[in-house]
């Protein structure tokens, strides 16, 4: 007995040692923690393509006299964006072809036959990006856009306009892309006498973070 008290004293400095050993190294694990890059633990913000304040709107020449404008008027998407590492960043867009918009119905329906767009085979127009470069003040964004059933690698060059609370308290973002395609690369090749190949499509986005 006289030799188990005896033991005891060192026993309980064994254990607090122990326990002192275990709590430091939970302090130390959090003050790492604490060290590493804010870029690390940020994960990337995404926004939802707000379609109402969202334009896609598209110019052609019309007799080779004058430019001629359309709109469509329902786009939806996604906007992943990293502040701190941009090339993982995403966008995805999709816009309804039954929603052009070109002040006429009769053209509207025009454009949404065979001739054009043929809206009933190929219901949407998209975008999908494979590859985002920080270019500046702006950013190179590749990726895959499917126009009349035919899908090419295109490169945009997107800027961001700004970003700020809504009226609602929501986060947004904004900003736009201008390009130039050729119709006829898409299989539209319908009146090309009276109406110019190229087609230059001018994109203008504003999220709100989900």
């Amino acid at each position: 007995m006289a030799s188990l008290c005896a033991k005891l004293p060192t026993l309980f400095l064994l254990q607090s040692g122990v326990a002192h050993s275990n709590h430091m190294k939970q302090v130390l694990s959090l003050f790492a923690l604490s060290l590493l890059p804010l870029s690390s633990l940020q994960a990337a913000e995404t926004y939802e393509i707000d379609a109402v304040h969202s334009s896609v709107v598209f110019k052609i020449r019309h007799l080779n006299v004058a430019d001629f404008y359309g709109r469509f008027n329902e786009v939806t998407g996604t906007v992943s964006f990293d502040k701190e590492n941009p090339e993982k960043s995403s966008v995805i867009a999709d816009v309804k072809v039954e929603s052009v918009d070109t002040h006429n119905d009769k053209r509207n329906q025009h454009l949404k036959s065979p001739d054009f767009f043929n809206a009933k085979q190929f219901p949407t127009i998209s975008f999908k990006s494979t590859k985002v470069e920080k270019a500046g003040d702006a950013f190179k964004v590749t990726g895959d856009f499917t126009l009349h059933g035919v899908t090419k690698s295109i490169t945009l060059d997107f800027t961001k306009v700004g970003e700020g609370k809504g009226m609602q308290g929501e986060q947004r973002v904004g900003g736009g892309a201008e390009f130039t395609i050729k119709r006829s690369d898409y299989g539209m090749t319908f009146m090309q006498n009276g109406l110019g190949d190229e087609v230059r499509i001018i994109l203008s986005f504003e999220g709100v973070k989900k």
